[in-house]
């Protein structure tokens, strides 16, 4: 036997062997390290900083990118899930996973609303505001021209939840050997829709009232781009050959090294193939985070407190403007204008108030979830 089939067999081996860990694994331990990654660009995108370097860094203006290595995330972690799930149990619970989303994103988010509401209509006497309040709650704010004050993130949220509303009921629905390919379409129509093909061809945004539904431009790529990652991996030939380029343990570095320059040296309008480009940079990192969890970013993202910022990164998305607001009014008020002293200072009130209602009034929530019978801890 040539010395290349025996390294060709070891190789397989190898990625087998890391297959069967990949799907004995029931939580990814870099997962909520790039969590914290991605909401401190989020912070840093809304601090006062990020104007000041713009003229000589590209990539600080670019701290929107955190909310899209979320919808990358977010994708991949659903779609394992539901996988999983299906594999074990020869189906998954249409039931339990749509009580156990809405048991973790429904409340805060209804706070949030209800807080910001009640703070600029109420109070304020800010009546204009009035008429986008439904569309908050039945997350259609991504179709909003204008936002309630402090609620801009929350478009996010929108997408999130029409991908978890869509997405399972196609994965039950639609043949295996279509899933891939009606990704992939799905994918290629959203990428051509945001470099203006779709308009071309007489398929442009519309009125429905006050919503203005902009499909071709919608940015739903990077979720479904997680879910591809996610079916792909979940087979021994598509988790090999993840695992052949994704594999060695410093991927992780690479590929995070090839989003940040992706993020720098991309055209200034990412509309089109250049968001395609960054997404599958995203998109190999997440992978080489979770193929092997002695990745090359482990030692950072492992540590305790990086993930704890992780674990509260969806309070800190939806309070963070908030605690900018508050943050920016009590340093003005004591006579501190600096960025990087309000950046600072409202990054750690975001934290602390995430990790004060994550403990008080998520988990509450969270425990309910908990009672539903799963067949395995959710991978994450």
């Amino acid at each position: 036997m040539a010395d290349t089939d025996i390294a060709d067999g070891q190789d397989r081996n190898a990625a087998f062997r890391a297959f069967q860990t990949y799907r004995a694994t029931t939580r990814f331990g870099s997962l909520d390290g790039l969590r914290c990654l991605s909401i401190l660009a989020v912070l840093w995108h809304h601090s006062p900083l990020t104007p000041a370097y713009l003229d000589d860094l590209q990539l600080a203006g670019r701290g929107f990118a955190g909310v899209d290595f979320f919808f990358v995330l977010s994708g991949f972690l659903i779609t394992t899930l539901l996988l999983r799930e299906e594999t074990v149990k020869g189906s998954f619970s249409l039931r339990g996973f749509y009580t156990r989303r809405i048991l973790r994103i429904v409340p805060v988010y209804f706070l949030v609303v209800t807080l910001a509401a009640a703070y600029f209509i109420g109070w304020k006497g800010q009546g204009k505001w009035a008429e986008l309040l439904p569309y908050y709650y039945l997350f259609l704010s991504n179709f909003l021209v204008g936002d309630i004050p402090l609620l801009d993130p929350t478009w996010s949220l929108a997408v999130e939840e029409q991908y978890y509303l869509i997405w399972p009921l196609i994965l039950l629905i639609l043949p295996r050997r279509w899933i891939v390919p009606a990704l992939l379409l799905a994918i290629a129509l959203n990428v051509a829709g945001g470099a203006g093909a779709l308009a071309r061809l007489g398929i442009e945004a519309f009125d429905i009232g006050i919503l203005h539904i902009a499909l071709p431009t919608a940015t739903y790529a990077p979720i479904l781009m997680g879910s591809l990652l996610a079916v792909i991996m979940h087979t021994p030939r598509g988790f090999a050959a993840v695992h052949a380029i994704c594999g060695p343990r410093p991927a992780a570095v690479l590929w995070m090294l090839a989003v940040l320059l992706s993020l720098q040296f991309l055209p200034f309008d990412l509309n089109g193939w250049p968001n395609l480009v960054l997404h599958m940079a995203m998109m190999l990192t997440l992978a080489s985070l979770v193929v092997r969890e002695d990745n090359g970013l482990f030692a950072v993202l492992g540590w305790g407190p990086v993930r704890r910022i992780g674990q509260v990164s969806y309070g800190i998305y939806l309070y963070h403007l908030f605690a900018l607001h508050f943050a920016t009014v009590g340093l003005a008020a004591l006579g501190v204008v600096n960025g990087w002293a309000i950046f600072v200072c409202y990054t750690a009130v975001s934290v602390l108030i995430a990790d004060l209602s994550f403990r008080l009034f998520e988990t509450r929530f969270l425990a309910l979830g908990r009672t539903e019978k799963r067949p395995q801890k959710k991978p994450g």
